[in-house]
């Protein structure tokens, strides 16, 4: 499972750099910009659970590599993903939220707290680095914004549903492929019919 969870972090960090780097793009930031909102995209919801939850050294410290990969991918996405950039970044944005939100619930049950909890760290690892991220770009993150399509809630459905399966003995793997399908799945849905939560 270690291996697994190791693949999976690999997978949103990557997926989650290309995201930054677009981002930077659209605000006409230059490759520094691109990769720093690159590393704290990819990072910074992990950083805030690992501190949560007192898992030291955080998990990108822990794992050089996991810096080596942001660098390059942000490099790549700055400089030659540029004609496809508004479909990629919706995508990739997608692909992170789902693994990250599960990647923090999985971590959580790890450490054999409440189910609460680690829908609550899913949640947190899934959104805060793109909340990061708009903070940086000078904008209210688009997670707390009315008119924003459905996004927090995804990854709260998303590990929910995770959790649960896990609360039915099924196993781990089968269950994180379902949870982070349903988060991907649900967000690219919100995206295409402008689903978004009631207004007041």
């Amino acid at each position: 499972m270690e291996n697994i969870l190791l693949v999976l972090t690999y997978v949103a960090v990557t997926a989650s750099a290309v995201s930054g780097a677009l981002e930077a793009r659209k605000h006409e930031m230059d490759i520094v910009g691109a990769t720093t909102i690159a590393f704290v995209n990819a990072f910074g919801g992990g950083t805030i659970r690992d501190l949560l939850l007192g898992r030291t050294p955080v998990f990108w410290v822990g794992d050089p590599w996991l810096t080596v990969v942001t660098f390059s991918i942000a490099i790549l996405s700055f400089y030659r993903l540029d004609r496809i950039s508004n479909r990629l970044l919706i995508v990739a944005d997608a692909i992170g939220l789902g693994l990250f939100s599960i990647l923090g619930a999985t971590f959580t049950l790890q450490l054999d707290l409440s189910p609460i909890v680690a829908v609550l760290m899913g949640v947190v690892t899934g959104i805060f680095g793109g909340v990061l991220r708009d903070l940086l770009c000078n904008r209210i993150p688009n997670v707390f914004r009315q008119s924003t399509e459905l996004y927090a809630t995804c990854s709260f459905i998303g590990t929910c549903l995770f959790v649960l399966l896990i609360s039915l003995n099924i196993d781990s793997l089968p269950a994180a492929v379902i949870g982070a399908a349903v988060v991907f799945s649900l967000r690219l849905a919100a995206v295409r019919y402008k689903m978004t939560l009631p207004g007041p």
